[in-house]
């Protein structure tokens, strides 16, 4: 079955996270992604250990299926005249270099756009090209400390901690991601390009949620709430015999129904705690007794019985439990091929789903292929290679 966005063709110049996760949604769909590296390679190719048998990370290996990797310098110009014979014909350029790059290769958005006129180029980066942070680098975690995410994450015991998910960075591939998914079809109108701009400062101020809207309506700042909630009670972690079990109550009926399965339905008629405004006045008192009913109760089957019974809930479970579980392979979450095993993609189409079809590749394996696809004869692409404008193996520093 062809994916939806099989015939896209899209060429990534980018590296690390979150523009590789972009390029990876659209291959995952169909897209022909056609990966280009420096000379020196993905630096995630080095983020490990682990490897698998064939020298690849896993961080690179997470980010990198369904796509072809081709080696060029484009510091050289001919390696930039190469990457033009590239961009014939394709539809998306993603790219993540320090702002001011690809300009000063003469590769900037004004004159692509001369040249090819229905191409859609999406960057990411920190925090755009101008204003106060403008060209400055970004990498998750410092942003998720200048955009404010540390300060609400962690208890008031511990303090602000960094959020344990590399979220900015995969939500800012999201974004260009739906960014790209707009533009093209706004070219299907027009028939023009244009320039997605996404960067990991806006991406996480849009994260904001419930924080922002808070402050906005009622000068709030955020208080660290550990593993409860600001605006809803009962929504934190409690003890069990077994796993800690996470209960979100999201309104009264769902709260009188939580008691009455602890085997107190008193409980919800106490004056304190009858509202989820009056639970949020009183949730340390709540909080305790919550706790001290679930405390001697198996917290896998309790969560279990609580969902069964209309009242979110869930146990808290580690990352191998969640790969292994029933219901992380009926989600087909879990995509297997040649060795190769990770998380599958979260967004599911009826008539066009997304699989694997290729797993993470060597640097430069596809090099002279991808060269002789688009016209450059075997003499062309041996002296692209000697002169090491291409490549196929990584330049040692």
């Amino acid at each position: 079955m062809p994916g939806a966005l099989e015939g896209l063709k899209v060429v990534d110049l980018s590296r690390v996270l979150g523009g590789p996760y972009c390029a990876q949604m659209l291959a995952d769909h169909g897209a022909d992604v056609i990966k280009i590296e420096p000379p020196q390679g993905d630096e995630t190719r080095l983020w490990g250990p682990p490897f698998d048998q064939d020298g690849i990370s896993a961080y690179y290996a997470g980010i990198n299926r369904n796509k072809r990797t081709v080696a060029l310098d484009l510091a050289k110009p001919d390696g930039r005249t190469v990457l033009l014979k590239l961009l014939e014909g394709a539809d998306v350029l993603i790219e993540n270099f320090k702002t001011g790059t690809m300009e000063k290769w003469g590769l900037g958005y004004d004159t692509l756009a001369q040249r090819y006129p229905t191409l859609v180029h999406a960057r990411v980066s920190g925090f755009g090209a101008d204003g106060p942070l403008g060209g400055y680098p970004g990498y998750d975690a410092m942003v998720q400390a200048s955009a404010g995410l540390v300060s609400v994450n962690g208890a008031p015991e511990a303090g602000p901690v960094r959020i344990g998910v590399p979220v900015v960075d995969l939500s800012t591939g999201m974004n260009a991601c739906i960014g790209i998914l707009m533009a093209l079809f706004e070219r299907s109108k027009s028939g023009k390009g244009q320039f997605v701009d996404a960067t990991l400062y806006d991406s996480a101020i849009a994260l904001h949620q419930p924080h922002a809207p808070n402050y906005f309506m009622a000068g709030l700042k955020p208080k660290l709430y550990g593993n409860s909630h600001g605006n809803l009670a009962p929504y934190a972690n409690f003890p069990t015999k077994g796993r800690n079990i996470v209960i979100g109550a999201g309104n009264d009926g769902q709260f009188r129904k939580l008691c009455a399965m602890l085997g107190k339905p008193e409980m919800a008629d106490d004056p304190r705690f009858k509202t989820n405004k009056d639970r949020l006045a009183n949730k340390a008192a709540m909080e305790e007794q919550l706790a001290a009913l679930t405390k001697d109760r198996d917290g896998e089957a309790f969560a279990n019985e609580l969902m069964m019974n209309g009242v979110p809930s869930g146990a808290v479970q580690e990352v191998p439990d969640v790969m292994e579980h029933p219901h992380t392979k009926h989600r087909n979450m879990v995509w297997e091929k040649d060795g190769y095993r990770n998380v599958g993609n979260p967004v599911k189409l009826s008539r066009t789903p997304p699989r694997v079809r290729s797993k993470p590749r060597k640097y430069g394996i596809d090099t002279r292929a991808v060269l002789a696809e688009h016209g450059f004869s075997d003499n062309e692409i041996d002296k692209l290679i000697a002169s090491g404008v291409a490549l196929t193996e990584i330049r040692k520093a």
